[in-house]
């Protein structure tokens, strides 16, 4: 732990060290090395006097004494005669060195807040590339999306109270919003104290998310020596301003600064243009990876002085221009700003009275002369000559919509950029509302396609609200979704997730991947199946699919791309070329825009001139292959972990809550590969909520759907779901372990439903069953439910061939031949009130005897006598004495046994799984069947054991004996079905499973104490197996109470002690101390743990445990072993019959499945957006019902605290 814990330290003080060679070999400062008097006085002292040195500053700004380096002679300005004067420059009297200052500055002027920021000082010829990876890499600042730059008065001003505010709030929230830099002179004073108070009352701590850097002279910062060294932390302490000095001091709100150094003291100005470098180059950085448009910027101006007018012409005359928000009412040159806007909005021309005004107004603004006013009257108008740049915000105005909004609309308007890139930028910014308001809007011109690489953008960058905004405005899934483009959202990597889904595929495929592997819609098909796991199939991986998905790939793949080629083979004549993109761009000659309110649903209508009427193939293969799109995205955000992407995903489309109990079962699996993977806690912990979030919609949407409509809500939990392998939702529920949705009493009436069948029986339910059993005559009297009340119950493969043609409904005959014809197709249609009554309606008794029969729970009974039965028989074999040759209970024992493995044989090969390895892990997920197993397999081993001669024979009896056992305990599984014994069957398994590891513990504290009693007391021991016995017989019984008393003194009665025996009574107390008071003790306080616990949910367990006793018993023939093969004849003949006339059954059938007709399907799945639309409604309402609770609750406590504060 030491040596990594050195090697960490070692790493961090590596990487500092690396880090501040960079720094000192990339940036530089710059030292004045020539002294050029700012005064023209010519002083002829030689050497130089004090007087001189003292008074006279060289133009640098610094005395002769401050200079450094400076030659021993004179310099030439000083000398007699000096000759033609020389001007002072940056390039020519400066030299460079490496820069002596950077690192971190604490601001100590608040107590409240403790302001840090990062600062380096650099050369003013510095490159913009390396100050832009400084930042970035070195100081570790996020990626702009938007660039302020905020000019204005650098002497302190006051600025109107709305403007202020709107100033302030504006700023901070349009640059929070959209993750923006903001740029300043950095200093203490004028418009840059206003953006750092604006900071502080609306700001973050955070310095990363401060983004607020000031560009300030290297000169002009007062105190700058404290902040000479390198990579330090310096203390720095702003005070009050001199109003007569010409530095100032550093804005403690601010989280970076580039101090520019040129060499002079005290002179502001060098500033300006390395700014416009900077922000030039961060301009042409991309405003996002996934997006082409590059960092949009926006000048706002506050006030200013006449060098302010230059700077704003500077930008809007720039290419691309950059746009300028006034802020009216400032003061000074952002009201002539303003002033002249509204002059020139009608005509560019000034008359001559508003040109002399506006002349006498600059002089009376900034004390200028008449030549001075009008050549900033000439820039002004310069500036007018791009207005279409320019915006004014007016705080004053009622109808000025908010300053955040209107910086942003003034960065898009001012751009001149095409609505593709409008909405490239928005989409960046994550601000929906500037896209719907400004872009999104009737009139816009659309290049083909940009819609669908918007929609794309959206939801690789997870912005929920402009997938939202973007099917408000008319896209479509359907022709949006293409197998490339569910492809490319696969292969864009999203940190932890996308290494995780690899991984996934590497287990899913059994083999490793290489680097750079792109996945396909396959192995995503593969992913999940092996998360749901079971008999769950994909449509990914199935073989229409893949003909389809092969068939695709081959099209995007030929090479003949323009049309101008041969004839593709497989390509019809006429038909559009095959293109490897999802959209193929018109020719040159046809219009490659369109124009609308909703862009892309015009399109789609095919309205735009040279649209192509016919669908290459490959988009008609590719719109084939997804059925419902909602369903694949959906599934897509799932599995990045996307998680407000699905949710928004989840309200659209159809099966939502077959979507939901998905997405529940895939983070449940998902959490349980990234424990097992070992990957962080925090990671399995948001599957697990996720899983949770998802678990919690289901249930929530099932208890809407049932009080709206009972049955409907039953088919809902029923209902065959093709695009999810044909499963139920109640399946994937149960696979899920989603026992909330289970446990629900819509889930438990239709589980009640179908465990009686179509026995309608309230009262004595189980005596008529028994009554029915034993006496076949009485089921003529029992009662059966009509075909409206049976509408929402599935039925199985048999009855529905069997049909309801035997039903004679008394009234309403029209109403019973169309309930008939569609309970003949397997199919069912929502129920007419009243149509069928139980007192109406009867059966003929040949088909009373098949309902019977064929009830879940009359199979149960019948099954669980005959089991009774055949364990009496069992046990009297055993107990008897084992004859030669079988006696008749043995031969009934053998046949219900060998009827029992054939049972058993049959249900593996009809199990959901096609591939045989998969059936058998289905069929041995469960313990049961693995205890049948041994069970066949024992009593196989016995009866041929028994049929030899001698101690073979005998050895074959002890099997039997032995075989009992397991036999004896498959009756617990028939008590699980009870509401008040399967609880506590629960809490057994449960407890058998947390009992292990202590079990262990035990056995090791039995065996250390064991084997050294044993070596002590008995020494002369010859190897025998005898030794493992004497080493765990007495130690074992110990624990439950038989200390061996008599046998605690090995030297009591006379006998010879062995050596060391004095040992062994001091080892058994300390034995029975640990193990007998301990470790009991432990495993008893666990087992009140897992009885506590469970006992609160037994209820909630019970309900969950029916589903696989009804599936188990729905899928059971109804003849109990031995006759059981009666069952399985019958059911082979009529396997071979269906063959034969080409009718096979639907794929997956469990019994427990309602098939709809494509109307009632239709129906089903409109109820079913109607109750997302409620839930979403409630939830929404419940929402906003506890924030005005809220808001009441508060204004209360305000109002009572008011009269005593008085």
């Amino acid at each position: 732990m030491f040596n990594q814990h050195s090697e960490q330290i070692g790493h961090q003080n590596l990487h500092k060290k690396s880090r501040k060679c960079w720094i000192e070999e990339t940036f530089y400062k710059r030292e004045c090395v020539k002294f050029i008097p700012a005064c023209r006085d010519l002083h002829r002292c030689y050497p130089v006097c004090q007087v001189c040195q003292n008074l006279i500053r060289c133009c640098c700004g610094r005395l002769l004494g401050e200079h450094t380096g400076l030659d021993v002679g004179p310099p030439l300005s000083l000398s007699a005669g000096a000759g033609e004067e020389e001007s002072w420059s940056v390039q020519q009297h400066t030299r460079i060195s490496t820069t002596d200052a950077y690192g971190t500055i604490e601001f100590q002027d608040s107590a409240e807040r403790a302001c840090r920021a990062k600062y380096v000082r650099v050369a003013v010829d510095t490159k913009a590339e390396a100050l832009l990876q400084l930042m970035l890499r070195e100081w570790q600042m996020v990626r702009p999306k938007l660039l302020l730059s905020v000019h204005g008065g650098a002497d302190n001003f006051s600025l109107p109270t709305k403007v202020k505010q709107a100033f302030s709030r504006g700023l901070v929230k349009a640059a929070q919003s959209t993750g923006a830099w903001i740029l300043t002179d950095g200093i203490n004073t004028g418009v840059s104290r206003y953006v750092g108070e604006a900071l502080k009352a609306h700001g973050s701590l955070d310095l990363r998310r401060r983004n607020t850097l000031g560009v300030t002279p290297w000169g002009v910062v007062e105190d700058h020596w404290e902040l000479i060294g390198t990579d330090l932390l310096k203390p720095y302490q702003p005070l009050l301003e001199n109003p007569l000095s010409k530095r100032a001091f550093l804005n403690g709100l601010h989280s970076h600064f580039l101090l520019v150094d040129d060499g002079t003291l005290g002179k502001n100005g060098c500033q300006r243009e390395f700014r416009r470098r900077l922000e030039k180059h961060i301009q042409m950085q991309k405003i996002h990876p996934r997006l082409k448009q590059g960092v949009p910027a926006v000048c706002v101006v506050l006030e200013g002085g006449p060098g302010l007018v230059t700077t704003v012409l500077d930008y809007v005359s720039s290419v691309p221009p950059v746009p300028v928000l006034v802020f009216e009412g400032s003061g000074r040159a952002a009201d002539l700003l303003a002033f002249l806007h509204k002059q020139t909005a009608l005509d560019r021309q000034l008359d001559a009275d508003i040109q002399e005004d506006l002349l006498v107004r600059i002089e009376g603004v900034f004390g200028l002369e008449s030549d001075e006013a009008a050549q900033l009257c000439s820039r002004l108008m310069e500036c007018m000559e791009h207005r279409q740049s320019i915006t004014i915000f007016d705080s004053e105005s009622e109808e000025q919509q908010e300053p955040d909004i209107a910086i942003l609309t003034t960065t898009l308007k001012g751009t001149k950029a095409s609505p593709a890139s409008q909405l490239s930028m928005t989409l960046a910014w994550d601000r929906a509302d500037i896209a719907n308001t400004h872009v999104l809007v009737y009139g816009q011109h659309w290049q083909v396609g940009s819609l669908e690489q918007a929609m794309l953008n959206a939801l690789l960058m997870d912005r929920v609200a402009f997938v939202k905004l973007l099917i408000d405005h008319g896209m479509t899934m359907n022709r949006f979704l293409s197998v490339e483009r569910l492809e490319q959202l696969y292969n864009t990597p999203k940190g932890v997730t996308d290494n995780f889904l690899h991984h996934l595929v590497e287990d899913a495929k059994q083999t490793h991947l290489p680097a750079g592997y792109k996945l396909s819609i396959i192995d995503v098909g593969m992913v999940i199946e092996y998360l749901m796991g079971g008999a769950y199939r994909s449509s990914y991986t199935r073989k229409q699919f893949r003909a389809a998905y092969d068939r695709l790939h081959v099209r995007t793949k030929e090479p003949d791309r323009d049309g101008t080629g041969p004839p593709t083979k497989g390509r019809r004549p006429g038909a559009p070329p095959p293109s490897a993109r999802p959209r193929r761009h018109r020719p040159a000659a046809a219009s490659h825009f369109y124009r609308t309110a909703k862009p892309y649903e015009r399109k789609e209508k095919g309205m735009v001139s040279g649209e192509p009427k016919e669908t290459p193939p490959q988009r008609r293969d590719g719109a084939r292959l997804f059925v419902y799109n909602f369903n694949d995205l959906f599934v897509w955000a799932v599995l990045q972990r996307r998680q407000q992407m699905a949710l928004f995903l989840w309200r659209h489309g159809e099966e939502a809550l077959a979507r939901a109990t998905v997405a529940c079962k895939l983070y449940r699996s998902m959490a349980l590969e990234a424990r097992q993977s070992h990957m962080a806690d925090s990671i399995a912990d948001e599957f697990k909520t996720y899983s949770l979030e998802f678990g919690q919609l289901a249930v929530d949407l099932l208890d809407c759907a049932f009080r709206q409509n009972a049955h409907m809500a039953m088919k809902l939990l029923t209902s065959d779901m093709e695009c999810w392998s044909h499963f139920t939702c109640l399946q994937v529920a149960v696979s899920g372990r989603l026992r909330a949705l289970v446990s629900h009493s819509c889930t438990q009436a239709l589980l009640t439903d179908l465990w009686t069948g179509r026995l309608n029986m309230r009262k004595n339910a189980y005596f008529k069953i028994i009554l029915g059993l034993l006496l076949p005559p009485a089921i003529l009297l029992l009662e059966f439910k009509s075909p409206a009340q049976m509408s929402h119950v599935p039925q199985s493969q048999d009855a529905m061939q069997f049909g309801w043609d035997s039903a004679k409904p008394m009234t309403a005959k029209e109403t019973g031949e169309k309930g008939v014809a569609d309970a003949e197709k397997g199919r069912t249609s929502d129920p007419v009130p009243g149509s069928f009554r139980a007192s109406s309606y009867w059966l003929r008794w040949t088909r009373k005897f098949y309902e019977f029969y064929t009830a879940p729970v009359v199979k149960f009974w019948f099954h669980t006598m005959s089991y009774l039965v055949f364990l009496m028989l069992f046990a009297y074999m055993v107990l008897v004495k084992l004859e030669e040759q079988p006696s008749w209970p043995e031969w009934l024992v053998i046949a219900y046994i060998l009827s029992t493995a054939l049972e058993k044989t049959r249900e593996v090969m009809m199990s959901e799984p096609r591939q045989p390895i998969k059936k058998l892990r289905v069929w041995f997920g469960e313990f049961w069947n693995v205890l049948d197993l041994l069970a066949i397999l024992l009593f196989l081993t016995g009866l041929v054991l028994r049929c030899h001669e001698g101690k073979l024979r005998t050895a074959g009896r002890i099997s039997y004996c032995l075989d009992i056992i397991f036999w004896s305990v498959r009756v617990l599984d028939l008590l699980a079905l009870n509401q008040y014994a399967g609880p506590y069957l629960t809490m057994i398994t449960k407890m058998t499973r947390d009992m292990f590891y202590i079990v262990v513990m035990m056995a090791i504290v039995l065996l250390s104490f064991g084997v050294s009693r044993k070596a002590i007391l008995s020494p002369d021991e010859e190897p025998s197996w005898r030794l493992a016995q004497d080493v765990v017989d007495q130690p074992y019984w110990m624990m439950f109470g038989e200390v061996y008393a008599g046998e605690i003194d090995a030297c009591e009665g006379g006998q010879p002690c062995p050596p060391g025996s004095f040992i062994t009574p001091f080892l058994q107390a300390v034995y029975l101390f640990v193990q007998y008071i301990i470790m009991v003790n432990l495993l008893i306080a666990v087992f009140n743990n897992v009885y506590f616990n469970m006992k609160s949910i037994s209820n909630k367990v019970w309900k969950y445990n029916r589903y696989r006793y009804l599936k188990t018993y729905q899928e059971r023939p109804w003849l109990p072993p031995p006759f059981i093969i009666l069952s399985h004849m019958t059911q082979c003949v009529s396997a071979i019959y269906r063959k034969h006339r080409g009718t096979p059954g639907q794929e997956g059938d469990s019994g427990l499945k309602l098939y709809l007709g494509r109307e009632d399907l239709k129906k089903l799945h409109e109820f079913e957006e109607r109750c997302v639309e409620i839930h979403t409604h409630e939830k929404n309402h419940a929402l906003l019902g506890s924030q005005a609770n809220r808001i009441r609750a508060t204004s209360e406590r305000m109002c009572r605290a008011t009269p005593r504060a008085r």
